[in-house]
């Protein structure tokens, strides 16, 4: 039997008075605040090494796939700063933001049959416009419009780069969903066989220097508003 089932006795969003509602949205306000004027914005890296004993106690009973990919990973970029059951993370890889392996596989199948279990991530922004192309074109290519982030997860890191690529020549126009499948297709299979495949081998883009994230805009105001802000001043005082 599940032990994840609902129980009917915990206390569910409902049953929140308006008062700890109210107090919740000033929290989050106040910790908007702080961090968008002195403190840092988003996900902040970890700057320890995992040990290799620990590593090698998670990933020695991991499937064959997710296993392959995070020996890979350790292979060119050293030890994960952080180790799970389930995955390892690096930060600050160059090029990449942040990689994460899995041990959890996600069934894929394009352009082949395949397991998703290597992450990479990026710093870029997708115009929201673009958003439904980028799916179009592949399922594991994953924006993140608030955090300015792009991500690509498949079987092995440049499956990765191709797919970034790929993302890129959709969000500047120069190709189509439909384009850039066929492309990300030709050159796997290229890459697979030894051949010429630089979509693969090498970003071919830029990574910006400037900030990414998209904090949208404010749409609530009145009393909600009015509420909040004296919450947060009281919170201040």
């Amino acid at each position: 039997m599940s032990t994840n089932q609902p129980n009917p006795n915990q206390m569910q969003p409902s049953d929140l008075p308006t008062s700890e509602r109210l107090a919740t949205a000033a929290t989050g306000m106040m910790s908007a605040v702080k961090t968008q004027t002195v403190g840092e914005k988003g996900e902040q890296p970890t700057h320890t090494i995992v040990d290799s004993t620990t590593v090698k106690s998670y990933t020695e009973s991991w499937p064959a796939m997710a296993k392959k990919s995070a020996e890979q990973t350790i292979e060119k970029y050293g030890l994960p700063n952080e180790a799970l059951p389930s995955r390892l993370i690096w930060y600050n890889n160059a090029p990449w933001k942040r990689t994460i392996c899995y041990r959890d596989e996600v069934p894929h199948n394009f352009p082949q049959p395949h397991s998703d279990v290597v992450e990479n991530f990026i710093d870029y922004q997708v115009p929201p416009e673009k958003a439904s192309e980028l799916a179009r074109f592949d399922g594991s290519v994953i924006v993140e419009r608030t955090k300015g982030e792009v991500s690509a997860r498949c079987d092995m890191e440049a499956a990765n780069i191709l797919a970034l690529n790929m993302m890129h020549e959709i969000v500047t126009g120069r190709m189509t969903a439909e384009q850039a499948r066929e492309k990300y297709s030709e050159q796997t299979a290229a890459y697979v066989m030894n051949r010429p495949a630089p979509y693969a081998e090498v970003l071919q883009f830029q990574l910006p220097t400037s900030d990414t994230t998209d904090t949208d805009h404010v749409t609530i105001g009145g009393d909600l508003l009015d509420q909040s802000v004296e919450k947060v001043k009281d919170a201040f005082r």
